[in-house]
């Protein structure tokens, strides 16, 4: 079975790296998508353990299953606002909508009617991503009558970077400055722009609340000149077969890969159902005693083949997996061979394999795939 190793600890030396660059603003844990597919609750519960109080989730849902988990202290932020029929979820589950439209708004107004109190909430502005908040105009509606929001306490007025991944873009400075003009219109309270890669822009960008993702999890916040962050997890295929195949040979389906001279073809215990890329077949690699295998021919559903043609056979006849995600190979390389981010690459992982996880009080937990 392949293995998945969780390091609780190098996720919270991430959280404290990225605390200390912020202060004196607050660091959030964006923990959806069930903690980017590490887990929410063991993610969740390390960083409380490191000082968090604000995490993020996307939908209600995430919220009811992970409230459980948290102190009654933790704040529990839903992204994506508030569909019809949540009001009540979203009370019972403590958590906080963020509002990102005129339906939510009169939604939670209504909710906290009928509860008869004060709920907490946030506000999201489009300051320039065109993907979630109030539009300008919605802002100064607001403004102009702000019994628009009677019954709401807003806790936090937000908005989220479209390029933070990119130090040097125009559209980070415009989105700060469109920002502080719309949160300006808003009551007062905490905000919030700053994502991973907004986190290291500086601290004009910090605001009072950063709310960094995959910088938690070890992605390179803004590409290969930014911070480096501790790698949190190491994905090991098993080998199952060895062979060796002769030259003018076809490898896998469709014969995408015809060897040119004799090689030596492993096949591992992984596929696309794991989570693996397809988009990898004959262009990424797996690692075999530190020496780089390229994939030979078409990721399968549930088998990889590698050439290890350059392992020496008694290393690989003692050698019972191969590294997909490890020392030799980040999780945004593998995101860079498959034509795609560390974020897809992580939130794909499935549960087929075991996952070992490595927690701050140094217990190991080994957790068996499905």
């Amino acid at each position: 079975m392949s293995l998945l190793t969780i390091d609780l600890n190098a996720l919270v030396a991430n959280y404290r790296t990225i605390a200390a660059t912020v202060a004196p603003a607050r660091a959030a844990g964006v923990v959806k998508a069930d903690g980017y597919g590490l887990g929410a609750r063991p993610v969740a519960d390390a960083l409380y353990g490191a000082g968090c109080r604000d995490f993020f989730v996307a939908l209600t849902g995430e919220a009811s299953a992970l409230r459980p988990a948290l102190p009654a202290d933790a704040r529990l932020f839903v992204l994506n606002g508030i569909a019809p029929g949540e009001e009540v979820p979203l009370i019972a589950a403590d958590a906080i909508p963020v509002l990102n439209a005129p339906a939510d708004i009169a939604r939670w107004r209504m909710a906290a009617r009928l509860a008869g109190r004060r709920l907490p909430a946030a506000v999201q502005v489009d300051s320039g991503m065109s993907r979630l908040g109030l539009a300008p105009a919605e802002v100064a509606a607001i403004a102009a009558d702000p019994l628009l929001l009677d019954g709401i306490e807003v806790v936090l007025v937000m908005s989220h970077l479209a390029c933070g991944d990119e130090p040097g873009a125009a559209a980070n400075d415009a989105q700060r400055a469109r920002f502080a003009e719309l949160a300006a219109m808003l009551p007062d309270a905490p905000r919030s722009l700053a994502n991973s890669g907004g986190s290291f822009l500086g601290g004009g960008f910090h605001g009072d609340l950063v709310r960094p993702g995959i910088a938690l999890y070890g992605g390179a916040p803004q590409g290969a000149e930014g911070p480096v962050m501790r790698p949190v997890v190491a994905l090991d295929a098993r080998i199952v077969q060895v062979r060796d195949v002769p030259a003018g040979i076809g490898v896998g389906y469709g014969l995408t890969c015809v060897t040119d001279h004799d090689r030596r073809i492993a096949t591992l215990s992984y596929g696309y159902a794991d989570g693996w890329p397809r988009m990898l077949g004959n262009r990424g690699a797996a690692y075999v005693a530190g020496v780089r295998a390229p994939i030979a021919g078409r990721v399968s559903m549930d088998s990889i083949c590698i050439d290890v043609s350059d392992v020496a056979p008694d290393v690989l006849a003692r050698t019972p997996h191969a590294e997909l995600i490890g020392p030799n190979q980040t999780i945004d390389r593998v995101a860079a061979d498959a034509g795609t981010i560390a974020y897809e690459i992580l939130t794909g992982l499935r549960h087929r394999h075991a996952r070992r996880i490595v927690a701050v009080h140094g217990r190991e937990d080994v957790i068996c795939g499905s």
